[in-house]
């Protein structure tokens, strides 16, 4: 395990003594039970104490990361670790998030926080476990990634595009079920549904399925830098990126006057799907997070369709949970229902969705707030 040295002069003198061992990476949670179960059935003196004791225990091991210095990952890797094993417990009962590595010869190992605190304890009490791996790969250099693009064209304003927007790669520690297998199914479903009982826009409807949004919005931010006509044109994007319980969000993103075009939309849209949606005006930006971000900083109006996000983010996003048996289905069905008669209303509606941008509040250090500016889209992998 990491040790815990005065300084990066004292952690670069250690480093030949993990040359081929496994290096355990990570803070090793004291109980993978759910805070809340502890509220829930523990006494609160005994709560207190486990959370003070784990407190100190993160601030300590915080503390051993900083002393051995930068560009930790990387100096193990080439000091010839036999791996690097880490852990990310996502707060709930066999859940963990699964991200990547900057490590470029040696694996690294995500492992459950469980296991990850049976491996730590061992280390700590010198009992010298000791793992196999079997870890076969095979580097096949760079491949190309593509979006699926699908659009009805337009009949009477065919240079101004309603978009709706998911994406369908996902990172591999599950099967990507609601990250984002339900936002590509709710805008399948969505287009099916305008296809046939909508046939003739009055705008041109595009849906983007975007490959790379888990690498950076690749696939998005491509597309409109390479569709500037689009950008332009846009009377709006919908997009759909977590999990798959009802839509019940959606912000505004700083668009001063984009409040008005939704209450006209939604005062059409049936009850027993309105009435679970709150609208935020005028809302602020996004910074980042999928694929709306494409258009928002460009000026354009994005939006984005949010259902449910607390239970997502802690047992679904990038975790080894995110799979088929999480999908509702009658959800996806209200989703796409909605998704359908927005465009619809989007393409009918006279009036064009405002691009006024509000006048954002002080940032975090009372600084004057930006809008948030577009990155060039990365069109090779690093060192390709």
């Amino acid at each position: 395990m990491l040790p815990d040295l005065a300084d990066s002069n004292a952690f670069k003198a250690w480093l030949p003594q993990a040359r081929g061992k496994y290096v355990l990476m990570s803070f090793a949670e004291p109980t993978c039970r759910p805070d809340e179960k502890w509220v829930e059935l523990a006494r609160p003196m005994t709560v207190e104490r486990m959370r003070a004791t784990r407190d100190t225990a993160r601030r300590l091991w915080q503390q051993r990361v900083r002393h051995a210095g930068d560009s930790l990952n990387r100096r193990l890797d080439s000091i010839g670790v036999a791996g690097l094993l880490t852990t990310q417990w996502s707060e709930g009962w066999g859940v963990n998030k699964i991200f990547t590595t900057n490590t470029r010869r040696v694996p690294a190992l995500a492992v459950s926080c469980e296991d990850y605190g049976l491996l730590f304890r061992l280390a700590d009490n010198k009992q010298g476990p000791r793992i196999r791996v079997d870890a076969d790969a095979q580097f096949l250099g760079e491949q190309p990634v593509f979006n699926v693009i699908g659009e009805l064209k337009g009949t009477e304003k065919p240079n101004e595009y309603v978009v709706l927007s998911a994406h369908f790669d996902s990172f591999d520690s599950g099967s990507g079920a609601t990250d984002n297998g339900t936002g590509t199914l709710t805008m399948m479903e969505a287009m099916r549904i305008i296809k046939a009982a909508y046939p003739r826009p009055k705008r041109t409807i595009i849906v983007g399925h975007w490959g790379g949004e888990e690498l950076g919005l690749v696939g998005s931010n491509a597309f409109a830098t390479d569709h500037p006509d689009v950008v332009a044109g846009l009377q709006a994007a919908f997009n759909q990126d977590n999990g798959t319980w009802r839509i019940e969000y959606i912000r505004m993103q700083g668009f001063a006057e984009a409040g008005e075009s939704f209450g006209r939309w939604m005062s059409k849209i049936p009850n027993e799907i309105a009435d679970n949606i709150r609208l935020d005006i005028p809302g602020v930006p996004e910074r980042g997070g999928s694929d709306h971000m494409a258009w928002i900083c460009r000026g354009a109006p994005g939006f984005r369709l949010q259902s449910h996000y607390p239970e997502y983010r802690q047992y679904t996003w990038h975790t080894n949970r995110d799979t088929f048996d999480k999908i509702v289905f009658d959800d996806l069905r209200n989703n796409a229902t909605l998704t359908a008669m927005l465009a619809y209303l989007a393409s009918e509606d006279p009036q064009k969705v405002s691009r006024a941008q509000r006048q954002l509040p002080p940032d975090a250090q009372g600084q004057p707030a930006r809008w948030p500016e577009c990155a060039a889209p990365r069109r090779s992998s690093p060192g390709s």
